[in-house]
């Protein structure tokens, strides 16, 4: 599992990191090109990021959350991190959601750009039960990964660890964000023109750093 890391200086680590994983068919390089640390270090955060690869056979063996707390998160606390923000875009994102329901005391907070959110099904048995407040999940299987999420989201509000949710209005996966969207607290969501594609989740990406962390630093 390639992992990338972009330090905030050279003079050790920062208190806080940001995990980012990647869509489908992208790579770390890919939040490079496309301006991700760039962005962190126009607005001279103190944060750390790390881009961490997902290949196919991470999600279908899944082993993929495991080697994410042993690799990535439990290395950075046993070096000093103390804050850890998990992210991701699209599937990075339901990795990233798989991962705070499974270790939800390991992470301090959840960046979701886009997320995929699960199949029509799951959706469609939420849509039909009048939304996720009225949805009842019941008994669920260890490896009912999408029901998992969605009863993480469901009870979101009542854990400690804030949730950054962004999108695109016209993203293919929309109608599912914002099922999710009516879930959570208003300032939790952020929603801007366009679809599924870089220049948007760059944006979003931009609006998450500043209404997470610039203004944090700002007080500071």
């Amino acid at each position: 599992m390639r992992i990338v890391l972009e330090p905030a200086t050279t003079e050790g680590m920062a208190a806080t990191r940001v995990l980012l994983l990647p869509a489908a068919y992208t790579t770390p390089d890919d939040f490079l090109r496309e301006g991700f640390v760039k962005a962190a270090r126009d607005r001279a955060l103190p944060v750390d990021l790390v881009f961490v690869e997902l290949k196919v056979q991470h999600l279908t063996d899944r082993t993929i959350l495991r080697r994410l707390r042993h690799e990535v998160v439990l290395p950075a606390r046993a070096l000093g991190c103390r804050s850890i923000w998990l992210g991701g875009i699209s599937i990075g994102g339901f990795v990233a959601l798989a991962y705070a329901e499974r270790y939800p005391d390991e992470i301090d907070g959840l960046c979701l750009l886009a997320p995929y959110l699960g199949n029509h099904i799951v959706t469609g048995e939420i849509e039909r039960a009048n939304g996720v407040h009225e949805w009842t999940p019941g008994e669920l299987a260890a490896d009912d990964d999408e029901r998992r999420i969605w009863r993480f989201i469901k009870e979101h509000r009542a854990r400690p660890s804030p949730l950054h949710l962004g999108f695109g209005r016209d993203d293919r996966f929309a109608d599912s964000h914002r099922m999710m969207a009516s879930a959570l607290a208003p300032e939790c969501v952020d929603v801007v023109p366009g679809g599924h594609e870089w220049p948007v989740w760059r944006q979003l990406w931009e609006n998450f750093l500043d209404a997470r962390f610039q203004a944090k630093a700002a007080t500071q």
